[in-house]
């Protein structure tokens, strides 16, 4: 009996230790982010930016090191599951109201003033510092995103009145920008990749296998958690999974079919379709099978594409990952509709209509993943066999293996070329025949090829809207008269200016842009935007619309910073006009500097 009653004590006895060594424990205060987040902010050195991010992350354990790197993103998820709080401003200002305890006209005006609510908060008084934790501050947050139903603003406006209070004013504006979907610190994924290797190595020698890691994942959480977890002895290839996006692999350029076969010899060349690019998901492993669609961007749009879904169903796989682009037709004429017609399907509400009006054909292209089996680095050719096979048995009617042909020779190329150009495509893209799928990567394994066009430059540029000009003349009514676009410079993670735009829209698009513009300006010159001060716009926008601009050929400027250094003057285009907007495009996936450099190389080039 006496062992018993023994056993029993020291049992409580460390139980009771591990409770006080658990509570000891050191977590990291939200409130110390906070003031990491308020050093950036004001920063505009990408270095300083990732040494103040890496010593942040040394002081973490794993699980905040990944909450850590989701909130200075704003997000509490990776892309592909999304954060949506659903709190609107007039939402946030009822809570700064109730608060800071004065009016909601007094809040209004000084948010006209300043154009942020975070900063209205960080001047209040209501508490000096705060203990809550990273945890409890991302716990409570999911709490509040979950929310839903009748009377959910009301009690999510109550439960953000709660979570306020209990932090300092420091913190309370970072809190209020993410839920408001307006943190915008000036950095992308790409910054905290680099800051994972200062972590781990004190330098950015381990950049290539991290982002390596995040292309096969695409969630800037696990890898931080990883980093934090494992270290550089555990940085290693993460398998693929289905319902888990790959980040898509990209083509390069080059102008002529001769360059082509120059380049990569004997290779397969399949039509440059005009729609959206999908990564598709079967899982039918579990009680119920699942399929997903994930845009260009890694963003779950499943709801969009309903008509689809019975058709992937019956593919012959348990489990699946393939990439296509789904395009819209005229079910009268049996054509393909342009890329702004098919665009329209982007919507959560009215599908049936969308499908009724928009029918889409998917063409698929790829195979990454086949029942249990990554297929990245098998052959082009490997995988094409791969895909084929899946549809032996099966011919739905609105899937279909992409169409293909081999090319021997530059004649058969630029006939192939003229071919899909004479059926109203753009172009062809050309693949190597032995290459591997290396997801997130842009070389020539894959090569775009496009028809020649008035002028020197046979492409279009992906540009981010940086800001706009008040209008004169006509346009003053518009408050818009011209646009300033930038291009991503993903080794500096910043944008840089290449054109000011003031052709290619009616009346209607030149009201529509202000207001998209307005949504998302930015009194003061965002960080990450690189501009000459002669160029500088009435008003800021933050870098998040990716229009297409046309121009007749990429020049020289002084003026303009894209790929300017003390030596070399930046890219400008010459004659630009906007064509259309690029929604299924995130910021950081628009034209690039390596690209237009390429593009100026080549577009003299015969």
């Amino acid at each position: 009996m006496f062992s018993y009653i023994y056993f029993f004590f020291v049992m409580l006895a460390s139980f009771e230790s591990s409770i006080a060594v658990y509570q000891q424990r050191d977590y990291m205060k939200f409130s110390d982010v906070a003031q990491i987040f308020n050093k950036i902010e004001i920063i505009s050195s990408r270095l300083e930016i990732t040494n103040l991010l890496s010593e942040l992350l040394k002081k973490s354990n794993p699980q905040e090191a990944k909450i850590i790197a989701y909130f200075s993103l704003g997000e509490l998820n990776p892309p592909y599951v999304g954060t949506k709080f659903n709190f609107a401003e007039k939402n946030a200002i009822k809570v700064i109201t109730k608060i800071l305890n004065i009016s909601e006209q007094e809040i209004k005006e000084r948010y006209k003033e300043i154009g942020d609510l975070g900063s209205i908060l960080e001047h209040g008084s209501w508490r000096i510092s705060s203990n809550l934790s990273v945890e409890q501050v991302y716990d409570r947050l999911i709490e509040i995103e979950q929310i839903s139903g009748t009377g959910s603003q009301d009690l999510k406006q109550e439960k953000v009145f709660q979570l306020l209070k209990d932090l300092d004013p420091v913190s309370a504006k970072y809190i209020i920008r993410i839920l408001t979907a307006t943190l915008r610190l000036g950095f992308s994924d790409m910054t905290l990749i680099d800051a994972f290797s200062w972590m781990i190595k004190g330098d950015k020698s381990l950049r290539k296998e991290i982002e390596e890691q995040y292309n096969l994942c695409a969630d800037i959480g696990l890898v931080a958690y990883n980093a934090k977890m494992y270290g550089e002895k555990r940085i290693e290839k993460r398998q693929i999974k289905v319902g888990i996006p790959v980040r898509p692999a990209a083509a390069e350029r080059l102008p002529s079919a001769q360059d082509v076969i120059d380049k990569i010899g004997k290779c397969i060349a399949q039509p440059k379709l005009d729609g959206f690019r999908l990564q598709v998901h079967l899982d039918k492993t579990g009680e119920k099978p699942v399929v997903k669609f994930f845009s260009r961007n890694l963003i779950d749009m499943s709801y969009m594409f309903p008509d689809l879904v019975e058709e992937v169903l019956k593919i012959d796989a348990k489990e699946l990952i393939c990439e296509g682009e789904a395009v819209a037709y005229d079910i009268n004429t049996g054509s393909f509709v342009p890329f702004q017609e098919t665009v329209k399907r982007k919507r959560k509400h009215g599908i049936e209509d969308a499908i009724t009006e928009l029918p889409l054909k998917l063409f698929l292209f790829d195979l990454l993943y086949l029942n249990g089996k990554s297929t990245l680095n098998s052959t082009q050719i490997e995988r094409r066999e791969k895909l084929e096979n899946l549809f032996k048995n099966y011919q739905p009617d609105d899937i279909h293996v992409i169409q293909q042909k081999e090319i021997n020779n530059a004649s058969e190329l630029e006939n192939y070329l003229l071919e899909n150009i004479q059926a109203g495509l753009e172009g062809v893209v050309v693949k190597k025949l032995d290459s591997i799928y290396q997801a997130g990567k842009r070389n020539f394994n894959w090569i775009k090829l496009k028809r020649e066009v008035a002028g020197h430059l046979n492409d279009t540029i992906d540009c981010v809207i940086l800001g706009y000009y008040h209008g004169t003349g006509k346009r003053a009514q518009f408050g818009i008269g011209a646009f300033l676009v930038g291009i991503y410079n993903k080794e500096k993670d910043i944008f840089q200016t290449i054109a000011k735009v003031g052709t290619g829209m009616t009346d209607e698009e030149w009201i529509d842009l202000k207001k998209r513009c307005d949504k998302i300006k930015d009194l003061i010159q965002p960080t990450n935007t690189i501009c000459d001060k002669n160029l500088s716009p009435d008003v800021w926008t933050y870098p998040e619309i990716v229009c297409t601009i046309r121009a007749d050929e990429i020049t020289l400027s002084p003026a303009h910073t894209a790929g300017k250094t003390e030596k070399n003057l930046g890219f400008a285009l010459r004659f630009p006009r906007f064509i259309n907007y690029r929604p299924d495009k995130s910021a950081t996936e628009s034209t690039t500097i390596h690209e237009v450099q390429e593009m100026y190389d080549l577009q003299y080039k015969k």
